[in-house]
């Protein structure tokens, strides 16, 4: 399963009620650490389906998100789980570092 876009829309829905926790990769296009990032989440998201989802949020498209969790600098990788943020790195990381962030 790729990646899921997560929007102010749909962010309650994937996010706060998820049974599993949220991997939140905030990023924009125009980020060379983000793009770099990118591949990785989402070889993450095919890696763990069942135990956990992974979502990326644009921090151009979706200003509230990205204030909502303080995004000053990006990439912001966040894990949410029973909604509430459990973990919260900020800057390029390898996919095994995103990994622990799970605590799986």
């Amino acid at each position: 399963m790729a990646a899921i876009t997560i929007t102010k829309d749909n962010f309650n829905k994937e996010v706060m009620e998820s049974k599993v926790p949220v991997l939140l990769d905030f990023w924009a296009p125009w980020c060379g650490p983000c793009r770099m990032v990118g591949p990785l989440v989402e070889q993450l998201s095919e890696e763990l389906e069942g135990q956990a989802k992974v979502g990326k949020v644009n921090v151009d498209e979706e200003i509230e998100l990205a204030s909502a969790f303080r995004v000053a600098s990006i990439p912001t990788l966040a894990v949410v789980r029973d909604g509430k943020v459990t973990a919260l790195q900020i800057g390029a990381r390898s996919k095994n570092d995103m990994k622990k962030m799970l605590d799986l």
